[in-house]
């Protein structure tokens, strides 16, 4: 499902994209299975996240997770993932959290649409 999004918002993604790191779904899956501990976050609203999420995802949505991140994820270096519905918000958290202090972060490329469309498997309550 293709979204309309607004310049302005486009525009913030554009300049967060120039910095911050992307990873690829089959390079989160390779250093997964090769035993790297990476958090995955995603980063998508409540209704999304209740619908169907990546396995072994930790939901912080974009609206709170500078609030809680420092609760759940104390360690600055630690190796972290955001995940959204395409990879534009999850760009945007990874600017954040760096602003935050942490330093290993990355947004996965294509996010959860991109997850879905190779057929991956898939959590729901």
């Amino acid at each position: 499902m293709a979204h309309q999004h607004s310049p302005g918002f486009l525009a913030l993604v554009e300049h967060a994209k120039q910095h911050v790191r992307e990873m690829s779904i089959e390079e989160l899956q390779r250093r997964r299975a090769a035993g790297e501990n990476i958090v995955l976050i995603d980063v998508r609203e409540d209704d999304e996240w209740r619908k169907s999420h990546l396995p072994d995802a930790v939901h912080l949505s974009k609206g709170i997770i500078e609030r809680d991140i420092e609760r759940q994820i104390p360690d600055k270096q630690a190796a972290i993932v955001c995940q959204c519905g395409g990879g534009f918000r999850s760009a945007l958290v990874c600017e954040s959290l760096e602003r935050m202090g942490y330093t290993n972060t990355w947004s996965l490329a294509e996010g959860f649409r991109g997850w879905v469309k190779r057929g991956l498997p898939l959590e729901t309550p």
